[in-house]
């Protein structure tokens, strides 16, 4: 069975799936985590959005509009059973994403703090040590502003659908020239957008950070999914993430590779990026 990530000890926030039951194989999936971890308090959001930030003007200004359209989602070569079958998926409506992951410094705009564990790697680089509640903070502060679009997380068939732009392979593209991994990272993460984007111009799909989607983990969804706008299995314990990060193997960054955390987790390699649609 796949697994589903757990809290994990590890040195230097490392960004691997939870430990496999396999010695001397540290990234393989884990078994179905039997106790749900004990929550953490969320951040604490500050009153006040800097609207005048200039991260917060290229936060607004960096959304790329993916079209309606059909795509494979899953995949056969990755071994793990809950990217099976691959199925076709209908995205029935356009919607824009962020050309990039969330940033440290559009983070500290809206939130007034800065939560990340690489600080050190500057306001250009993806925010991180981040839970899907807290992402959820963050997006109801955005909303807030009443500019005209709904923010949200983007549903893990949209994120795939985004990922592959039109391709079919494990990546979409050359996975040393897109993204930052175990391979190349140096165990930290890095600005965003450094990397060579994907054909639709989305940066660093594949790797940097782990990116939160909307929905619940389900192992067996796809043998029941909806072939419409798919948006996850009723509630679970498990939030899905996806992409891989800076210190994952390449299995973990391929286009279908699925895992999760309890939304209360933070991680120094759990970020996000946006999806947002008009009123």
């Amino acid at each position: 069975m796949k697994k589903v990530s757990v809290i994990v000890i590890f040195a230097l926030m490392a960004c691997l799936p939870a430990m496999s039951a396999q010695v001397g194989r540290p990234n393989e999936p884990a078994k179905k985590p039997t106790k749900k971890p004990a929550p953490k308090p969320p951040t604490k959001p500050t009153s006040r959005v800097d609207r005048g930030s200039a991260a917060l003007k290229e936060l607004f200004n960096s959304f790329v509009q993916i079209p309606a359209g059909e795509f494979p989602m899953g995949s056969e070569n990755g071994g793990d059973d809950d990217e099976k079958p691959v199925h076709r998926v209908r995205i029935s409506r356009a919607f824009e994403i962020g050309k990039y992951e969330v940033t440290q410094a559009q983070w500290q705009a809206v939130m007034g703090g800065n939560p990340s564990h690489f600080k050190n790697c500057g306001g250009n680089c993806p925010v991180e040590n981040v839970s899907w509640n807290d992402a959820q903070q963050f997006i109801r502060k955005l909303n807030a502003l009443n500019d005209g679009y709904t923010y949200r997380l983007p549903t893990e068939a949209e994120w795939e659908y985004a990922c592959r732009a039109g391709s079919t392979g494990d990546y979409a593209g050359n996975l040393d020239a897109m993204a930052w991994y175990d391979k190349n990272s140096g165990n930290t993460t890095h600005p965003v957008g450094q990397k060579q984007p994907n054909a639709w111009r989305l940066y660093d799909m594949h790797g940097n950070v782990w990116e939160w989607c909307e929905d619940w983990y389900g192992g067996n969804y796809y043998a029941q999914s909806p072939s419409v706008d798919p948006r996850g299995p009723s509630a679970r314990s498990v939030r899905l993430i996806r992409g891989g990060c800076w210190n994952s193997f390449a299995r973990f960054c391929r286009s279908a590779y699925r895992d999760g955390y309890a939304p209360t987790i933070r991680r120094g390699f759990l970020g996000f990026r946006l999806v947002r649609t008009l009123r």
